[in-house]
């Protein structure tokens, strides 16, 4: 087949029963204009019917019906932009009745023998070769809570069953039922039981689980991929490999990447979703002089440690406790003595996937991750043991070297994104997937360094559907690291009026301010959510109905004494929030790689972590200021920005060099402003750090000299040529984009 055109720039919709093909084609006219070239769709496989986000497939042969089917699909694809769709070769659910999903049935009903049994990743050597189903509650009598009905076993609104044979009787099942919290008798996707991996490194599931996006891709409707959680699968790079070869078409994997690690070369695709960009423009705008005292400002308002590792590490070994005993009992099951050598180092592991391939030697990289590993899990277990479950990770049993890299990622994403990123927050716009909240800050020649190594068709992004909070929040968020006195006065003076829990309280703050106007009831659902993760207090699977009313009492509380406070001090940063907000979106939309714009980002968003972030987008508005872009606002300049960059975006060469040019080697210039090049055809300039901006005086003389030739600002249409005064380039806007002329 022929290769579709890369996109230029991408559109994320998040897909709903409400929100469908046919309203998804309502806004190509509007996208168009905006400049984005191609549709980026959440997962459109037949889930859970209810599913607000699509990650729960049920079937992999239908096109989702909620969404109008495969019909509307097509008549998506024909309406003007190509689609871009998010895959999920990991896992499929466990749908409740789990009748729902017509191959893990035949798997419960006939065992490992079934037909569908290769496709799932189900432990059968444990528990006496019955797979474990964790459904039950509470102390629960099973034999006479379980009714037989027929063919069918059912428990309240859980369905199993019958195996042929076994005249309904629990015992003789092909599975076994047991308590909620317990682990399941498969790989599932992190610690969500209701989720069970695929094993689509056979070539049979493979083909099966990917036909219709196979021939989707082939038929044109469908003209790039983006592949969820490949750090699931027993083989990324082989199934990325095989995946090309069907599917020769634009293609990123959600893959998280940690400081300076990088995609490996050998991987068929693209480049990332972009978190290892989003990390890094944010860093750009926090000022490295803030870390000292607001880290001391958050120490003695939590009383957490100083040391982020420490918090890290025992986060990671209270979640390999509470969730993956399962994980690790089938990953030491032949070498039990190696169990507690084989937890420290997945605890000291910093990165989600150490990339060892059974039966090749491992890549030096990979060895001196490892090797680093257990010099810090030594600390905690018997030397020799983590020196020997190193080697088996490295090259030892096929079966050890894959469940090491399959429990590496839930281990990493529960213990840090789920777990100490919602107890050590100095600042929390620093506490994003991929991000080290310990790292403050990147200096424009570090950023600079960071571009010029990245693949040109690598996606970018500021916020996902997965973000822990909007580009925005995280806008007003960096500005707290230029005023940390301030802050630390306005903290002191809420807290004097309502407290609650000295772990929550800070975390609250920030965010109450960040995401500001927001109602008691988005604020509360968020807090809630933020205490179960930080499992300080309450987690999800220790509720505690007192502190959950404490949690929603502060909220209504906070909003109501604090209001008028918060909102003066939020009207204070918002001078300088713009400022970050509409030069991280410049950049992140003229650096290298292809930009994606998630919904409703190209205005401003204050948006917390999901559900709170794929909440309905009024596009009328949005759409009604890319008609109108002199109403001002900032919404508006957002907007301009946006359409601006993306429409020039369009017209360059995705792998136009990138440049960066010289803003000053002192002074204003040099602390405040970052300028590259993309190739001789664009130019970006854009201010940081704005609060210190203010407080020196201004540019005071400081100016770029942009190259050779003439170049028009597109969003002001101002011409300029040669030297510059900032002053005079960000006079209207603290950004500019400038084409060539």
């Amino acid at each position: 087949m022929t290769q579709p055109a890369k996109p230029t720039a991408t559109y994320r919709l998040q897909l709903t029963p409400g929100f469908g093909f046919r309203e998804a084609e309502a806004l190509v006219g509007y996208l168009t204009e905006l400049g984005v070239s191609h549709l980026y769709l959440s997962p459109i496989l037949q889930a859970v019917s209810s599913s607000q986000h699509g990650y729960d497939v049920t079937d992999h042969t239908r096109v989702r019906a909620e969404f109008g089917g495969v019909d509307a699909l097509r008549e998506l694809a024909a309406a003007g932009l190509p689609l871009v769709v998010d895959i999920v070769p990991n896992h499929m659910t466990v749908p409740v009745p789990e009748s729902g999903s017509a191959r893990l049935w035949d798997v419960l009903a006939h065992g490992p023998e079934a037909e569908s049994a290769r496709w799932f990743d189900i432990d059968w050597s444990g528990g006496g070769g019955k797979v474990a189903m964790p459904v039950l509650g509470g102390d629960t009598d099973v034999e006479a809570e379980v009714v037989a009905d027929g063919d069918v076993l059912r428990y309240y609104d859980h369905e199993f069953p019958v195996r042929p044979g076994s005249g309904g009787r629990l015992s003789e099942q092909h599975y076994r039922l047991v308590q909620w919290r317990e682990p399941p008798g498969y790989r599932r996707f992190f610690d969500v039981s209701s989720l069970i991996g695929l094993r689509v490194e056979d070539p049979e599931v493979f083909e099966a689980t990917h036909e219709v996006i196979l021939s989707l891709v082939a038929e044109g409707v469908i003209s790039g991929l983006r592949v969820d959680h490949p750090d699931g699968l027993a083989d990324p790079r082989g199934y990325l490999a095989r995946l090309r070869e069907r599917a020769p078409v634009w293609t990123v994997a959600e893959k998280i990447l940690i400081d300076d690690e990088r995609l490996p070369d050998d991987w068929a695709c693209e480049g990332t979703t972009g978190y290892d960009a989003l990390n890094m423009v944010t860093r750009l705008f926090v000022d490295p002089a803030g870390a000292e005292p607001l880290v001391e400002l958050f120490t003695g308002h939590t009383a957490f440690p100083r040391d982020y590792d420490t918090v890290r590490y025992e986060a990671k070994r209270q979640v390999l406790a509470q969730f993956f005993t399962g994980e690790v009992e089938r990953l030491t099951r032949e070498t039990p003595d190696l169990r507690e050598a084989m937890t420290e180092l997945l605890a000291a592991m910093p990165v989600y996937r150490a990339y060892a391939v059974p039966g090749e030697r491992p890549p030096a990289e990979t060895v001196r991750v490892l090797r680093e590993a257990a010099s810090r899990a030594a600390r905690h277990a018997d030397p020799a043991a983590v020196e020997r479950a190193v080697e088996l990770v490295l090259s030892g049993p096929a079966e050890t070297v894959v469940r090491f890299q399959q429990t590496c990622g839930p281990v990493m994403a529960k213990g840090v994104e789920d777990t100490a990123l919602y107890r050590w927050y100095p600042l929390a716009c620093l506490n994003e997937v991929g991000g080290e909240p310990d790292r403050f800050a990147v200096s424009a020649e570090e950023f600079h360094a960071y571009c010029a190594g990245m693949a040109p068709y690598t996606m970018t992004t500021l916020s996902t559907h997965d973000t822990k909070r909007s580009e925005d929040v995280r806008a007003r968020l960096a500005v707290l690291s230029e005023l940390p006195g301030e802050w630390a006065e306005a903290v002191a003076g809420w807290s004097e009026q309502v407290s609650f829990d000295p772990k929550l309280d800070y975390f609250a703050w920030q965010n109450l301010m960040a995401a500001w106007p927001i109602s008691v009831e988005r604020f509360s659902d968020y807090l809630y959510k933020a205490a179960r993760e930080a499992k300080t207090s309450i987690s999800w699977i220790s509720p505690d109905a007192a502190y959950e009313k404490g949690v929603r009492d502060f909220a209504a509380r906070a909003i109501d004494a604090c209001g008028p406070s918060i909102a003066a001090f939020t009207e204070r940063v918002d001078r300088y929030a713009q400022v970050n907000s509409l030069g991280q979106k410049l950049v992140q939309l003229m650096m290298p790689g292809i930009p994606d714009v998630y919904q409703g980002s190209e205005t401003t968003d204050f948006s917390l972590v999901d559900p709170d972030n794929r909440r309905p987008v009024d596009f009328a508005y949005r759409r009604s200021l890319l008609d109108a872009p002199e109403a001002g606002g900032w919404d508006a300049a957002k907007l301009l920005v946006t359409s601006s960059a993306l429409r020039l975006r369009a017209r360059l060469d995705p792998e136009a060099p990138y440049i960066p040019i010289s803003t000053g080697e002192d002074g204003a210039g040099r602390d405040h402003a970052v300028a590259f090049a993309r190739g001789d055809r664009a130019v970006a300039v854009v201010t940081r750090l704005p609060a210190g901006l203010s407080r020196r005086g201004g540019w005071d003389g400081a100016t770029v000299t942009l190259p050779p030739g003439g170049w028009r600002d597109l969003l002001t249409g101002a011409r300029h040529t040669g030297r510059i005064p900032l002053a005079h380039l960000l006079g209207r806007y603290p950004v500019a984009l400038l084409e060539k002329e």
